[in-house]
């Protein structure tokens, strides 16, 4: 694969307590991408996230809202340069860093394609990694975007992905939690392009989980937002 200008990649992560997760996700992550700005926009922590971001070399911008979906926005908003691609991780240490290499090899080589992401549901997946019901709420949720959104994913909330940023630019996403991903989903489909997925690993996460069933309920709600736009 060409080497990338300097900078020309963004990795943005929103964080909430992770100091567990967050160094051996960037350190992984800067392994991989050398040549990228690292940009960790934190929900007030209250543990030691920001101070091992920072050293670890990571831009931190403290989120004024609250939320997943918030802190992205907020995290593009930041952005004052023109990128070729951003890419989207969770700060868990879920998802390996591999991985980011191979999609952005693919949108280099595939202009049609605007986003690619990875796809917990494979050979790899364990019932340690990803409980019953989070992996039943999923495929109904993938069932129900395919339907409403004409977005055809086996797995639309993965939290890996990496996305051009010409599609990114200038968005103002409504989603304030973990609706955002069902929100860049179709973002990408609106625009025109194609999402492509790949296979990846779905390690076990490092911390507390974040994301509840709860949660399930705002997803539907923004695909059904989503779909009488």
């Amino acid at each position: 694969m060409q080497r990338l200008i300097p900078f020309s990649i963004v990795v943005l992560i929103a964080a909430l307590n992770e100091e567990q997760g967050i160094a051996p996700t960037l350190t992984e992550f800067r392994e991989t991408l050398e040549d990228s700005t690292y940009l960790i926009v934190d929900g007030s922590s209250t543990d030691r996230t920001v101070e091992i971001a920072r050293r670890l070399g990571a831009k931190i911008l403290v989120q004024k809202g609250r939320g997943k979906g918030n802190a992205i926005s907020e995290g593009l908003s930041s952005i004052k340069h023109n990128p070729k691609y951003v890419v989207f991780t969770d700060a868990d240490f879920t998802y390996p860093a591999r991985y980011v290499l191979k999609m952005i090899q693919i949108l280099d080589e595939n202009p049609n394609v605007g986003m690619v992401t990875g796809n917990r549901f494979n050979h790899f997946l364990t019932s340690i990694a990803m409980k019953n019901p989070f992996y039943a709420g999923n495929r109904l949720i993938a069932v129900t975007q395919r339907i409403l959104n004409g977005v055809d994913l086996n797995d639309p909330l993965t939290g890996m992905r990496v996305v051009r940023w010409g599609i990114l630019k200038g968005w103002k996403p409504k989603s304030t939690g973990f609706d955002i991903e069902a929100e860049i989903n179709h973002r990408v489909e609106r625009a025109g392009y194609q999402t492509m997925e790949i296979p990846v690993q779905y390690r076990a996460r490092v911390g507390e989980k974040k994301l509840k069933l709860r949660h399930g309920l705002a997803i539907f709600k923004r695909i059904i937002s989503e779909s009488i736009q």
